[in-house]
């Protein structure tokens, strides 16, 4: 595992921490986490961390694995802010919630203010997790990108998430960090959206989670559009 001793610019929220020191049996002990090129997240900056979504401990994960070198915030199902306990912690985190299915102007200048202060926003560009469906890019990683130019996009692939829930099995996570390809001139946001996905899929293919997942082949359709 890669290891950075350097701080990242501004205060980590005690929550952030309390919520990382939190997961570390789960991650690091019982998950075998791996992290590879986390150099490629850089320590300041504007900076968008582009991922793949196939359980719920993706984000908790590239969190964990990223914390080294910076606080990334993230877009949430707005959903999750009903408990309030957990949206006490969600905005102890500085997390940003977005309503799915809804044009959320709220969220969006959330988190366009996020990265124009030079923070690091965390979002999947299939908007859900697959559930073991290969899932069509959304184009909100790809507007983001366009309003705020000088955010960097680093890919963050995640595996073994899935196998957390399958107990007693031992998950062997992993987090690869690394820099998409060049864009082609005039990429749009969707083909933007498009691209990455791609490219976190060739190293983290699609993996159906749940305790007792189905088969492969009985996830096989694309949802419909």
């Amino acid at each position: 595992m890669e290891r950075d001793s350097s701080a990242a610019p501004g205060r980590i929220p005690p929550v952030y921490r309390a919520v990382m020191t939190a997961a570390w049996p789960v991650v690091r002990w019982w998950g075998r986490l791996e992290v590879v090129g986390l150099h490629n997240l850089s320590t300041h900056g504007a900076t968008i961390v582009a991922a793949n979504h196939d359980s719920a401990w993706d984000p908790v994960v590239i969190a964990f694995a990223g914390r080294r070198r910076r606080q990334i915030r993230a877009l949430a199902k707005a959903s999750l802010w009903k408990n309030s306990l957990l949206r006490r912690v969600l905005d102890g985190m500085g997390q940003i919630p977005v309503r799915r299915g809804q044009a959320d102007t709220d969220a969006l200048d959330a988190a366009r203010q996020c990265l124009s202060t030079g923070g690091c926003l965390g979002i999947f560009p299939e908007g859900s997790r697959s559930q073991g469906r290969n899932l069509p890019a959304r184009s909100g990683v790809g507007r983001l990108a366009q309003a705020v130019p000088q955010a960097r996009i680093v890919c963050a692939a995640v595996s073994g998430t899935v196998d957390i829930a399958r107990f007693p099995r031992r998950p062997r996570l992993k987090v690869t960090f690394f820099e998409p390809t060049p864009p082609p001139p005039s990429e749009s946001a969707q083909d933007l959206a498009r691209r990455l996905t791609a490219e976190l899929r060739a190293i983290a293919p699609v993996a159906p989670a749940g305790r007792r997942p189905r088969s492969s082949g009985s996830r096989s359709r694309r949802p419909s559009r």
